[in-house]
């Protein structure tokens, strides 16, 4: 498990997300033709995160790169007519629209979702090459995809501090930094 992604997941809980990690989308032999790319691995989806009062599954990609220059907001600016690259769900509207179809249709069939949910994509990042967190807030809105900048995880996990104690690691550090 990914550390980062779990402080992401204890933050989506506090929102009243239910969540699981690591989601693999089974895309038929069909389905993996069809998005150009016939031997693909299964895709997998980092977080999903369930709302159920609104049928609404976040598919999110959760990336931390603390120790890299970041997140690159041109990588997600591109667009390919074939999946390819790091952020294939964002910048692939073919693959996108198989995928998010078939995930759809995964977790209404193992039960985990009401019929049609609504399924959104984002990403949750830990750093953003050149502070250009504008940037990529605008680019995700204007496509209705969801987003946590930095600035965002870093509010929420503050907000943690506030929260009665739980034995979970994101609420433990909050209240230990906060003090």
């Amino acid at each position: 498990m990914d550390h980062f992604e779990g402080i992401v997941r204890t933050l989506l809980e506090n929102e009243g997300y239910w969540v699981r990690q690591s989601f693999k989308v089974n895309l038929t032999k069909q389905e993996k033709r069809d998005t150009g790319k016939h031997s693909i691995p299964r895709p997998e989806i980092d977080l999903l995160a369930f709302k159920p009062s609104e049928n609404c599954v976040l598919a999110l990609e959760v990336k931390s790169y603390l120790d890299s220059p970041g997140v690159r907001v041109s990588d997600l600016e591109v667009t390919h007519k074939i999946a390819e690259g790091r952020y294939k769900l964002f910048t692939c509207e073919n693959y996108r629209n198989i995928v998010v179809k078939r995930l759809a249709l995964d977790l209404e069939g193992a039960g985990m979702t009401n019929s049609n949910p609504t399924i959104r994509l984002g990403l949750v990042i830990g750093k953003i090459y050149q502070s250009r967190t504008d940037d990529l807030r605008l680019h995700f809105k204007k496509r209705g995809w969801f987003f946590w900048s930095p600035e965002d995880v870093r509010d929420k996990v503050k907000a943690l501090a506030s929260r009665d104690y739980e034995n979970d690691p994101a609420i433990i550090s909050a209240k230990i930094l906060m003090r």
